[in-house]
C-alpha cells in the first residue's frame, strides 16, 4: 500500500486500528446489515490513496457519526463507534 509522506507511522497505525474495529463490527452477528454496510464503506474509504489523511479520517468520521444515531445499533457497537471517532479526531493536516 504505497502512501505519500503525509501518511506517518502514527497515522497508518491509527488507520489499522480503525480497520480492525470496523472489521469487528462487520463480523459481529448482532449488528444489523445496514450498519455493516456503512462499516464496509468506511474500510474502503480508509484504503483510498487520492486524499490526505485528514480528509480520509473526516470522511469516515462523518459516516460513522451517522451510525451512532441509529436506534437499532447495539450498545457495544455504539461504544466501538465512539472509540473509532476518538481515534480519528486526532488526525489533522
Amino acid at each position: 500500500m504505497p502512501r505519500g509522506s503525509e501518511f506517518t507511522e502514527d497515522i497508518l497505525d491509527t488507520f489499522s486500528k480503525v480497520d480492525y474495529l470496523l472489521n469487528g463490527m462487520i463480523n459481529d452477528r448482532g449488528v444489523p446489515r445496514n450498519i455493516k454496510r456503512v462499516a464496509q464503506k468506511g474500510i474502503e474509504e480508509l484504503k483510498r490513496e487520492d486524499d490526505s489523511p485528514a480528509v480520509l479520517a473526516s470522511g469516515v468520521m462523518y459516516m460513522i457519526t451517522d451510525l451512532s444515531q441509529d436506534a437499532n445499533i447495539p450498545f457495544h457497537s455504539r461504544t466501538t463507534i465512539y472509540r473509532i471517532i476518538s481515534l480519528l479526531e486526532n488526525i489533522k493536516d
